[in-house]
């Protein structure tokens, strides 16, 4: 059995070798937002969606941890509103 652990675990490693050297891709909600700071100027991402509502903070956070978003400026007015822009990473990612 020891052999058989053995056996394994440079497959394993491998797995997550292979796996980690793919390409991170946004999800849907993800790649929405991201998209519509293509024809804005500046990449200019909204804050809020094609309904009114205000973007979710997870997708902003998520692609601000990704590189694919990055802070603009902080609103005077909201400073809990998170300005982003579409960085060049974000746009290697949509093509």
């Amino acid at each position: 059995m020891a052999q058989a652990t053995t056996a394994q675990k440079p497959a394993s490693r491998s797995r997550s070798t292979s796996s980690s050297s793919k390409t991170i891709k946004p999800t849907e909600p993800q790649r929405k937002w991201l998209e519509r700071g293509l024809s804005q100027p500046g990449g200019k991402l909204p804050l809020f969606d094609e309904n009114g509502r205000r973007v979710d903070g997870r997708i902003i956070q998520a692609c601000l941890d990704k590189g694919w978003a990055d802070h603009w400026f902080t609103n005077p007015l909201k400073p809990d509103w998170q300005v982003c822009k579409l960085t060049e990473a974000g746009r290697a990612v949509l093509n």
